[in-house]
């Protein structure tokens, strides 16, 4: 593995979102002078924190692979140079269209107003976003990647099939969004709070949503693989075609909600520990479907006051 090759990849994937080693460095919890090494060639990082930055420059770990090397460098520039000639000769009524490649990655964008605005397929990678305001905001198709976007306001906004991945989300507000494909990966979301909202086909992946606030939701095709959940109330709430496969359910409470056609089996083999964490699940006064019910029995879950329709 040639050290010298991985350090001009991370220094050109980082120049491309335009972060400084210090920005790379507070995301991933180094020192500045730990980046510049990796990019002198004199030290590389390890296979979690490659992920993790491959996660943070929004690139394919396979980037930083030797086989890579001949479009590491020339290659990213020539399509620039591309997408910038045709955006000079485009005719006015397409600008609109051509503006959709701007990129907000490395950027300081502390409180700011996006209230309102369409922003479809913008990045926002690595950007610190703290209490920016989105309400209202159509979001549809952008990526916030290694961001710090805690306080955030995303009330009404329109989050279709966007990517959120190992993002700071602390006392974020999640009011009526609109959340359709959106995929929320290995987050921060303490004290975040769902209000009101849909989900619809969702991933919840890797998540820590213990301290996660759902109220008045409906989930619908909605994964939570490998989430934890330990001690999350969704009283009340609506669930259709959801999995919660993985994921860790200690003390979850579903009373009076409406389940349909959900999963909480384990893909792995069934043990005593996993028992014991259904057995403390609460479905006092749910309403579930047959299947439901009998898939929940089957692995020890107490639905003595449960109705089965």
């Amino acid at each position: 593995m040639d050290t010298k090759i991985i350090g001009s990849k991370i220094t050109h994937a980082r120049k491309k979102v335009n972060m400084s080693q210090a920005q790379i460095a507070q995301l991933l919890f180094i020192s500045p002078q730990a980046v510049g090494k990796w990019e002198r060639g004199e030290s590389i990082p390890d296979l979690i924190t490659f992920n993790r930055l491959a996660e943070i420059l929004g690139v394919d770990l396979n980037y930083f692979s030797e086989s890579f090397q001949s479009t590491a460098g020339e290659m990213p520039d020539i399509i620039d140079d591309i997408e910038q000639t045709e955006q000079e000769t485009a005719p006015l009524s397409q600008l609109s269209e051509q503006q959709l490649l701007m990129n907000f990655s490395g950027s300081d964008l502390t409180k700011s107003d996006f209230a309102g605005v369409t922003a479809h397929k913008r990045k926002f990678n690595g950007s610190s976003l703290r209490g920016a305001d989105f309400a209202g905001a159509d979001l549809t198709g952008s990526s916030f990647m290694g961001s710090d976007v805690a306080e955030a306001n995303f009330d009404g906004a329109n989050l279709t099939d966007c990517t959120l991945s190992a993002t700071n989300l602390t006392d974020a507000s999640f009011n009526n969004t609109i959340l359709v494909r959106t995929e929320f990966s290995k987050l921060e979301l303490t004290r975040a709070r769902f209000t009101g909202a849909k989900l619809i086909d969702v991933k919840l992946t890797k998540d820590d949503l213990t301290k996660t606030i759902f109220e008045n939701c409906a989930f619908s095709g909605v994964d939570f693989e490998y989430s934890d959940l330990r001690g999350v109330c969704f009283d009340g709430q609506t669930f259709i075609g959801v999995k919660f496969h993985n994921a860790a359910l200690n003390d979850v409470t579903f009373k009076n909600a409406t389940l349909n056609n959900v999963s909480f089996r384990s893909t792995y083999a069934l043990t005593n520990k996993y028992y014991r964490a259904i057995s403390t699940i609460c479905f006092d006064g749910a309403t579930m479907d047959k299947l439901t019910y009998a898939a929940l029995k089957g692995i020890g879950a107490d639905l003595s006051k449960v109705t089965a329709l």
